[in-house]
């Protein structure tokens, strides 16, 4: 098997234009493979840390050049020389290295940039799909190889999108029975069909860090209505071909124990806030409900899964950040019944493949998700084939951060008809 001859690193741009990681892993067998760490805009508490500069003579503070140092002269020397196979003792050594509970000394941004220039570097090397050289580091049990369905985040709200709307995310959802080919064209079609009626309303169709549009609307409930609307005037039936769903990013909206949106006048407890969103369900049948609460608000989880979670995927991103510890939590209060998974937030790729099969075991569904701040690499697109996730998250599409996921599916789905 080849050998890590050479890690380097370097700064460039993530899709917002702020410096992020890019890491590059030459073999042995003069294998070169790259990749590069996303970045975040809303994030959970118990994320693992980027390593940032602050040195607000360089890109007001946001460069990554202490992240490029570790990569090339902390974590490199220590690579050289290890088999490129042995992904699980690659990322040991940089959690060990790092010393710390969330990446602060070396970084996430410089960990997870190595970590998958190393999964990248060992299937070239070997010569198989990335998706199937991951496949052998999981417990793949009765795991059937297949492309999740995609969520396609058409309207943006929140930090993503100048606070237009409480919500992050406005999502449509095919339905599973459809083929990835068929639920990309249905994503596309209704992301077009969207911008018309839009504009039949005289309302922007600018778009969100994720390629949603992003009208200022009077109510969040609007930007259902909007959506609904649109699916009913084609052919596809809302609740049977197409499904809607809400990345809400409660920790945006949340202070005071009190929750703040522009549909109502009064600050909103827990048990309102509840109340509000099973009355959206009954009009709009959502299948998928992500961070509705605020990532501390444990009761107010525990009691929206108990109300809702029969016919809604309760789902927690902020409330989990692909933390295994909080993942635990989560199961034994029964508050989730789905988990984002983004290896960024964990820092490797072992540690979330971990996180993976913990869920897997607690029955709940996996979305694997890009970030708001992504990059052109499309590794996650292979990262959730290997781990047969049920869903993936990567924006609207539009935006070449995004097509680039999305057509790297396609590429899989031609695969895996002749295997």
């Amino acid at each position: 098997m080849a050998k890590i001859k050479q890690v380097s690193a370097r700064e460039v741009l993530n899709s917002k234009g702020i410096p992020t990681v890019e890491a590059t892993l030459i073999l042995s067998d003069n294998t070169i493979s790259t990749a590069s760490a996303p970045g975040r805009t809303s994030t959970g508490g118990s994320e693992a840390a980027e390593l940032i500069d602050n040195d607000l003579n360089r890109f007001n503070g946001r460069g990554v050049l202490k992240a490029v140092d570790a990569v090339t002269n902390q974590i490199g020397p220590k690579l050289i020389g290890m088999d490129i196979d042995k992904q699980r003792e690659i990322d040991k050594l940089m959690i060990e290295m790092d010393g710390t509970q969330n990446k602060s000394r070396l970084g996430a941004n410089s960990t997870i940039a190595v970590s998958i220039a190393a999964a990248k570097a060992g299937a070239r090397s070997s010569v198989i799909p990335l998706f199937l050289y991951l496949r052998q580091f999981i417990d793949k049990g009765h795991l059937d190889l297949k492309i999740p369905t995609p969520c396609f985040n058409i309207l943006n709200g929140g930090k993503i999108a100048g606070g237009n709307l409480d919500f992050q995310s406005f999502l449509l959802i095919p339905a599973s029975s459809k083929t990835y080919s068929e639920s990309l064209e249905m994503g596309v079609n209704i992301y077009h069909l969207l911008k018309e009626s839009l504009e039949l309303k005289n309302l922007p169709t600018l778009v969100g860090d994720e390629g949603g549009f992003g009208p200022s609307l009077a109510t969040n409930e609007e930007g259902l209505s909007i959506i609904k609307n649109t699916i009913d005037n084609t052919p596809l039936r809302l609740g049977f071909d197409a499904f809607l769903g809400l990345d809400c990013s409660a920790n945006d909206f949340y202070s005071d124990k009190k929750y703040k949106i522009k549909d109502s006048i009064m600050p909103l407890s827990s048990n309102d806030l509840i109340n509000y969103f099973d009355e959206l369900n009954k009009k709009f049948h959502a299948l998928y409900l992500e961070d509705p609460l605020a990532e501390d608000d444990w009761e107010g989880w525990v009691q929206i899964c108990e109300k809702i979670s029969q016919n809604t995927i309760i789902v927690g991103d902020h409330l989990t950040s692909t933390n295994p510890y909080r993942l635990q939590t989560a199961i034994d209060k029964k508050a989730i019944t789905g988990i984002v998974i983004k290896p960024s937030q964990v820092g490797t790729v072992i540690e979330a493949l971990a996180v993976v099969e913990v869920a897997r075991q607690a029955g709940l569904k996996i979305i694997t998700s890009s970030t708001s701040a992504e990059t052109v690499d499309d590794f996650i697109a292979d990262f959730a084939v290997a781990v047969s996730a049920d869903y993936v998250k990567f924006g609207a599409p539009a935006r070449g951060e995004n097509i680039i996921k999305y057509n790297r599916l396609l590429d899989i789905e031609k695969q895996l008809k002749s295997i």
